[in-house]
């Protein structure tokens, strides 16, 4: 459908409500990103229109303050682009900046090819975890697995707080929740003293320039604000050093994978990232 750029305000019972408002928010019409209802009454708008629109947030809205509560939008519509159907040929390759529909084929390919090499990567991985977790069975130390678990607490009190629990945890009490999540970080915990022992034993370390490599990676993550990022990593060594745990764990791994017996197994693309969405 058209994309609308718009202004709009929220209110329940006459009141603006947090995150009820928006400056030049894009809007495609019939995307289904907004509240049910949002849309429809947009249709036909006319760029510099004003509209009071009316929509019942769902029962089941993550957030739970608005959820089954009418609300009532001020929408002002700034900006329309119409929809243009585009023909995927050679003039289309050229426009994104290619050099033929050949070339965007390649490219498609090359990108399906990685995102399959890496929900491979994921599924050997957690393979080898899982072997290593339940190959080893030693006494944790108690604050290492408390701490672990705190962190782990901390990132599921505030899903829950904003109403972005993953529905099967929803569902459990808070004493299944502790039970089920401090289970996560003793395994956590127990991994992570294996892989070290490991990598110790293998002479397995991160050389400054993997780490500068990670901090660059990261840097990219955030468009615009790299050197922001960069002088962050900088200033703050003990922030820069928690960017060498996953590069070590990926190394000690691979080191693994190396010299275990890896057998093939045929399964459809289906399958594999049903998988990685999963884990």
């Amino acid at each position: 459908g058209d994309q609308l750029t718009i202004d709009f305000l929220g209110k329940i019972d006459g009141e603006a409500f947090d995150g009820g408002a928006a400056t030049d928010a894009d809007l495609v019409i019939g995307s289904g990103r907004f509240i049910p209802g949002f849309e429809e009454q947009l249709k036909g708008a006319k760029v510099g229109e004003e509209k009071t629109i009316e929509v019942t947030f769902p029962e089941e809205y993550q957030a739970k303050h608005l959820a089954g509560k009418a609300a009532t939008f001020d929408v002002t519509v700034k900006a329309i682009k119409a929809e243009v159907e585009s023909k995927i040929d050679d003039e289309f390759a050229k426009r994104i900046g290619l050099e033929s529909l050949d070339q965007l084929k390649e490219l498609l390919k090359s990108n399906l090819n990685q995102q399959y090499a890496g929900a491979t990567r994921f599924k050997l991985k957690r393979a080898l975890l899982d072997v290593l977790d339940e190959g080893h069975d030693f006494a944790l130390p108690p604050k290492m697995v408390d701490a672990e678990f705190e962190g782990i607490w901390a990132q599921v009190s505030a899903d829950k707080d904003a109403g972005q629990l993953p529905e099967e945890d929803a569902k459990k009490s808070e004493d299944e929740l502790k039970a089920e999540y401090r289970k996560i970080a003793e395994r956590r915990v127990r991994l992570g003293l294996v892989l070290a022992e490991i990598g110790r034993a293998n002479n397995v370390g991160v050389s400054d320039q993997e780490l500068s490599n990670a901090i660059m990676a990261e840097a990219r993550n955030y468009p615009g604000q790299e050197k922001m990022v960069l002088d962050f990593y900088r200033q703050n060594p003990n922030a820069a050093a928690q960017l060498r745990a996953p590069i070590y764990e990926e190394k000690v791994v691979d080191l693994i994978v190396s010299v275990a017996e890896v057998k093939d197994e045929a399964i459809s693309k289906e399958e594999l990232m049903k998988e990685e969405d999963e884990g």
